[in-house]
C-alpha cells in the first residue's frame, strides 16, 4: 500500500458515492483517481488495467459533458434502460473482445491476461453506460468488480481490493437508488 494508492481509493469512493447521487462532480473525482491508478497499475504490470485508466480520463470529460448538456433538451440525461437484446449483443461482444485482447496480451509479461482483458473491455462498455445513465450499468459493475477483486489480491494491491469489496456493496445501493429514480421519472412522464 502506498499514499498514492490511498488517495486513488479515496477519490474512487468519492466518484462512486457521487455517481449514486447522480452528482456531476463524480466525474472530477473519477478523473483524478484515474490519473493516479494509471501509474499504479502500470507499475503492477496490469497493462490493460493501466490502459483502461486513459480511457477513464477521457470518459470523465465525456461523462461530465453528457450529464450537463446531453439529452434531447440539452439539459442533461435521464436514466434509461436497455432491451434484453441489446444486453445480449453487448455481453457477447465483451466476451469475444476479451478473448482476443487476452490472447494478444499473452505475448507480453502481463499477468492474468484474459481476466485483465475481460475487466478492461467490460469496464470500457460499462463506463459508457454510466456516462449515458443506463440503469443496468450497476449489474455489469457487480460482475466486473467481483473479478477485479481477485486480480488485485493476486497482485498485492490490498487496499484497492478492499475498495472493490466496498464497491460491491455500493453497486447494490447504486442500482436500487437509480432504479427508484428511474421509476419516479418514468411515472412523472406518464
Amino acid at each position: 500500500m502506498s499514499v498514492a494508492e490511498l488517495v486513488a481509493v479515496v477519490l474512487a469512493v468519492a466518484y462512486l458515492l457521487l455517481a449514486i447521487r447522480q452528482n456531476i462532480w463524480c466525474w472530477a473525482a473519477a478523473l483524478c483517481s484515474s490519473v493516479i491508478y494509471l501509474w499504479l497499475f502500470f507499475d503492477a504490470r496490469l497493462y490493460m488495467e493501466s490502459a483502461l485508466q486513459i480511457f477513464y480520463v477521457a470518459m470523465a470529460v465525456y461523462g461530465w459533458h453528457q450529464w450537463k448538456h446531453g439529452g434531447d433538451d440539452g439539459r442533461g440525461l435521464h436514466i434509461v434502460t436497455w432491451r434484453f437484446r441489446t444486453h445480449a449483443l453487448v455481453i457477447s461482444g465483451v466476451l469475444i473482445l476479451s478473448v482476443g485482447v487476452g490472447w494478444a496480451m499473452t505475448a507480453t509479461d502481463a499477468v492474468f491476461p484474459y481476466l485483465d482483458s475481460f475487466t478492461t473491455v467490460a469496464a470500457v462498455v460499462t463506463t459508457y453506460m454510466v456516462a449515458r445513465k443506463i440503469l443496468e450499468n450497476w449489474v455489469y459493475w457487480f460482475v466486473i468488480d467481483s473479478v477485479a477483486i481477485y486480480l488485485y489480491i493476486a497482485r498485492e494491491l490490498y487496499l484497492t481490493s478492499a475498495l472493490f469489496v466496498a464497491y460491491l456493496v455500493l453497486v447494490i445501493v447504486g442500482f436500487r437508488r437509480w432504479r427508484r429514480d428511474w421509476r419516479a421519472e418514468t411515472a412523472a412522464e406518464a
